[in-house]
């Protein structure tokens, strides 16, 4: 039996959004196992390439030509995580968006059991699955919101000296089987309502990449809705994290360095604020 009514209409359709920058052969994963969803029939999937300037576009269209569930949506500048995400939403046309990575498959019945739970709990601001790698282990998808000491300890040597801290940080101790809210989720996977989204105002511009999935979700909280980690959906989720790296890597890695300035721009923005439950 259909977790989600076969009556339901245009209003409850699903717009995922898929930000891809030169990982086309994810993006092509993540597609498919979109369109092999128990509500498929409900759901459109928008491609935005973030100026990839590679062959990502070419294998996309190729392999998607004349299907109509699949729009691309091609950037002239890589805008980042949120506003890259900004550009596919702008068109979308469902109640619901699920904001998805690439390197991201859910599993065939997961946006149906997601649509299910957000539908019959409007007091859920965001919803987010379960992240398991291709080894069988869970990434720490749920954290508590941190301190910057928490931040640069994790990312530095000193996690050897601290790593109780930092175990606290991404709740290692708590049962990830369990449906629960929590502080903030990864945005690798998430739905969130179309309205609810706008009301919030989107993505914060100020973060071109990582924190303004903490950020969104800080502002799910103070606007009177939960977060909520969602187990009984599962999506697999690549090993690797662009902001992986060491003290030497925030003067060699890129990646790195944005991360430190998304938090610096997060500590200045919160700073000291307390968030209700």
């Amino acid at each position: 039996m259909p977790l989600v009514s076969d009556t339901v209409g245009r209003d409850r359709r699903v717009s995922a959004i898929i930000l891809n920058y030169r990982s086309p052969r994810d993006t092509l994963g993540c597609i498919r196992a979109l369109l092999a969803q128990t509500i498929a029939d409900r759901i459109e999937i928008i491609v935005v390439d973030n100026h990839s300037d590679d062959e990502s576009i070419g294998w996309i269209r190729n392999q998607f030509k004349g299907n109509a569930k699949v729009k691309i949506v091609e950037s002239a500048m890589n805008r980042g995580y949120g506003q890259g995400n900004e550009l596919g939403i702008r068109g979308a046309r469902g109640k619901y968006f699920l904001i998805i990575n690439p390197d991201n498959q859910l599993e065939p019945t997961g946006l149906e059991k997601m649509v299910a739970k957000m539908e019959n709990d409007p007091g859920i601001g965001i919803l987010a699955p379960k992240l398991v790698h291709p080894d069988g282990t869970i990434r720490p998808s749920f954290r508590k919101f941190p301190s910057m000491p928490d931040v640069f300890i994790k990312r530095t040597f000193l996690i050897t000296f601290f790593p109780e801290r930092v175990d606290r940080y991404l709740e290692k101790e708590t049962d990830s089987s369990v449906t629960r809210d929590v502080d903030w989720v990864v945005g690798a996977c998430f739905l969130i309502r179309k309205d609810f989204f706008q009301a919030l105002g989107g993505f914060d511009p100020h973060f071109f990449l990582f924190f303004e999935d903490m950020d969104l979700c800080r502002r799910t909280w103070t606007a009177g809705k939960r977060v909520v980690y969602f187990p009984d959906v599962v999506a697999g989720d690549r090993k690797g994290r662009l902001s992986e790296g060491g003290i030497l890597s925030l003067f060699t890695k890129k990646t790195v360095r944005i991360h430190l300035k998304s938090a610096l721009w997060y500590f200045w923005k919160w700073k000291g604020l307390r968030v209700p439950k």
